[in-house]
């Protein structure tokens, strides 16, 4: 490759790869790919492209309504900045309204802006928590995400059963160990011993 890197079209770079991982990037079942992973590449961080602002739409409502919104099993799927594999599981999204609540699929599409990425989960349970605690000013803000990581099934340690959990609080999901708690109990958790 003589050209610039930034000058190479993308699916000539997959070629190129195809090629150095001792394949033939011309055989028939391969002639399609470095097309096919562009555009799968081009919506698997999509998320770059978005904003949470342009997402939620306007979608926030006056509403006196002050006890706790969970939405909960927001299916999530990501890539790992460390090795660009998959990672997949669910979101639980709690918060305690103070004048205002959102669209629920707004939560989901929250979700969507920054798991279509390159991500670690720690991060984009961080990123998802930030953005609600923005846009709504609740009284608090609690996410919790449950995955799986292929970059530790498929590669490395090979542990196929493994899950990680994070948690982001805001408010009074970090301050009152009660709503915590009514939090984590209404998500199904056992994380009891989640803490500030």
């Amino acid at each position: 490759m003589n050209k610039k890197l930034e000058e190479v079209p993308f699916p000539d770079l997959v070629a190129e790869m195809i090629s150095r991982l001792g394949e033939n990037p011309k055989r028939e079942g391969l002639i399609r790919t470095p097309d096919r992973v562009h555009k799968s590449m081009k919506f698997l961080t999509s998320g770059y492209q978005m904003d949470t602002a342009t997402v939620i739409n306007g979608a926030l409502f006056e509403e006196a309504h002050k006890n706790m919104v969970l939405v909960k099993q927001i299916e999530v799927y990501s890539l790992c900045e460390h090795h660009l594999l998959p990672f997949f599981g669910k979101v639980h999204i709690g918060y305690v309204p103070k004048g205002k609540i959102v669209g629920l699929s707004k939560m989901a599409r929250v979700v969507e802006v920054f798991a279509r990425r390159l991500q670690v989960q720690e991060r984009l349970t961080e990123q998802i928590a930030q953005a609600i605690w923005e846009a709504i000013e609740p009284e608090g803000v609690g996410v919790i995400i449950e995955a799986q990581h292929l970059c530790m099934m498929m590669r490395g340690v090979q542990k196929q059963n493994s899950k990680t959990v994070t948690s982001a609080m805001r408010g009074t999901y970090l301050e009152d160990p009660m709503t915590r708690g009514e939090f984590l109990k209404l998500c199904g958790t056992d994380y009891s011993s989640i803490s500030p």
